[in-house]
């Protein structure tokens, strides 16, 4: 048996052992897995699959704090960012169980077609088998739940591969459904290397559909290996957030800190370029950059703590290095750009070039842009200048402008009036371009979760 360390983010000491998984081992949980779907799941009646999520939600909601502890030393995650992952978890949870009572589906009227008469016509969903579920480390707890709840609920079985960077919670998340009365063998947990385990986990033959969240280097060669297999990718993006002269200034400036901040911009929908139209310009880097400053960086586990380290100490050396390849280029440092040990400062930068990588990559750190511009559709074209299309905000008073805006932006998302990091967990999330493909939302993703059959009878 192979065990590897879990390291605090911040401190840099193991926080923990796990236990990694072989090919075997994969090989092993995808055969429970398939084997309970068969015997046990996929007949499961909806209120009992119901119930289950409902008991897992509360007893998950008793555990919040351990859960936010946790995630403080094995992400790095501030306490108040992890009680809030906790409180949205529950939600997924409580939105799962009532999405297992309503899988319907429909009566086809047969007579519609010549010699369709006196033929009944029905369309029912069934459960798709066994769901290899593969997740980051950034929401170690929600996005786990937003492949899992929505399986159960759908009744499906899953192997879940967790971030090898913070498996812990997804341990403790074991535990919580165990408890709640989830049939042994449904929920089948594997740790170990992408590289090393991601091949059995998509192209196993009794796999029916993978769900990933990660790299769209990644992503990408998963879907190559899926072959016929369901797919569903959530990848990268560098959301815009573009705010017109119109906008109330400062509110936007004080929702924009948290939206390109939080969890130290680890954020796939971090407001990592903000447009801002040129009149307004000056007066929101006035408000921006104080209340930026007043950010406290720290120790996850302290209560005051608002910024923590990055995932890593390499990736906080990634972020910083391409904040000094940008002012390389041309760019201005308006407040942070430096580090200590895996904390990066809280960072905007000015005077940007659309080709610098803080703008046409995704930072996935505390780095935001500050872009002014003058028209609407000089904005449209800028946004949309992205191999990335995930979620966006925009800050308007004119709702036809707004209208404009949001059906021109290439995202799968766009909130008007809010961040482009804001999402709930009852609507459907997902991207286009090199952002991914399908739908999560627990409603969304037990659609893809579901197989359709139609079932005619002939009254003759």
């Amino acid at each position: 048996m192979k065990l590897t360390e879990v390291i605090s983010p911040y401190s840099g000491k193991p926080v923990g052992n796990v236990k990694m998984a072989t090919k075997e081992d994969v090989a092993n949980a995808i055969e429970s897995a398939y084997e309970t779907f068969h015997h046990t799941m996929k007949t499961l009646p909806a209120y009992k699959r119901s119930s289950i999520l409902h008991k897992a939600a509360s007893i998950l909601e008793t555990r919040t704090e351990e859960f936010a502890q946790v995630l403080a030393l094995e992400a790095g995650k501030p306490l108040k960012d992890g009680r809030g992952e906790v409180g949205r978890a529950v939600q997924v949870l409580r939105f799962a169980a009532d999405e297992a009572k309503k899988i319907e589906g429909e009566l086809v009227p047969m007579d519609a077609a010549v010699g369709g008469e006196n033929r009944i016509g029905m369309v029912k969903r069934y459960p798709i088998g066994v769901i290899s579920s593969i997740t980051p480390f950034n929401f170690p707890l929600n996005l786990a739940l937003h492949k899992l709840a929505p399986a159960f609920a759908a009744g499906n079985t899953v192997v879940l591969k967790p971030a090898g960077k913070t498996p812990i919670s997804s341990f403790m998340l074991v535990e919580v459904f165990e408890e709640a009365g989830l049939p042994n063998g449904a929920l089948n947990l594997v740790v170990g290397s992408g590289s090393e385990l991601g091949d059995i986990l998509v192209t196993h033959e009794k796999i029916s559909k993978v769900t990933f969240t990660g790299s769209p280097a990644v992503g990408v060669q998963l879907k190559k290996q899926a072959g016929l297999k369901r797919v569903t990718l959530e990848l990268g993006s560098n959301s815009p957030n573009i705010i017109f002269d119109d906008a109330d200034i400062e509110k936007v400036a004080q929702a924009l800190v948290r939206g390109a901040f939080a969890f130290a911009g680890q954020v796939c929908i971090s407001a990592q370029r903000i447009y801002v139209q040129k009149d307004s310009y000056q007066k929101f880097l006035d408000l921006y950059i104080p209340l930026v400053e007043k950010l406290k960086t720290g120790d996850p586990s302290e209560e005051s703590t608002e910024i923590g380290p990055m995932i890593s100490l390499n990736e906080a050396k990634r972020a910083e290095a391409w904040v000094q390849e940008a002012v390389g280029e041309g760019a201005k440092i308006a407040i942070g750009g430096k580090r200590t040990d895996a904390i990066l400062e809280p960072t905007v930068v000015l005077d940007i070039k659309p080709e610098m990588k803080i703008v046409c990559q995704e930072t996935f750190a505390p780095i935001v842009s500050v872009i002014p511009f003058e028209t609407a559709d000089e904005v449209i074209y800028a946004a949309n200048d992205s191999d990335f299309g995930l979620q966006a905000g925009v800050f308007t008073n004119n709702i036809n402008q707004a209208m404009k805006i949001a059906d021109a932006l290439e995202t799968g998302g766009v909130w008007i009036n809010e961040t482009s990091n804001y999402r709930q967990d009852n609507y459907p999330y997902g991207g286009v371009k090199l952002s991914g493909v399908g739908k999560e939302g627990v409603k969304y993703a037990m659609e893809d979760m579901t197989e359709t059959k139609f079932i005619g009878i002939n009254l003759n």
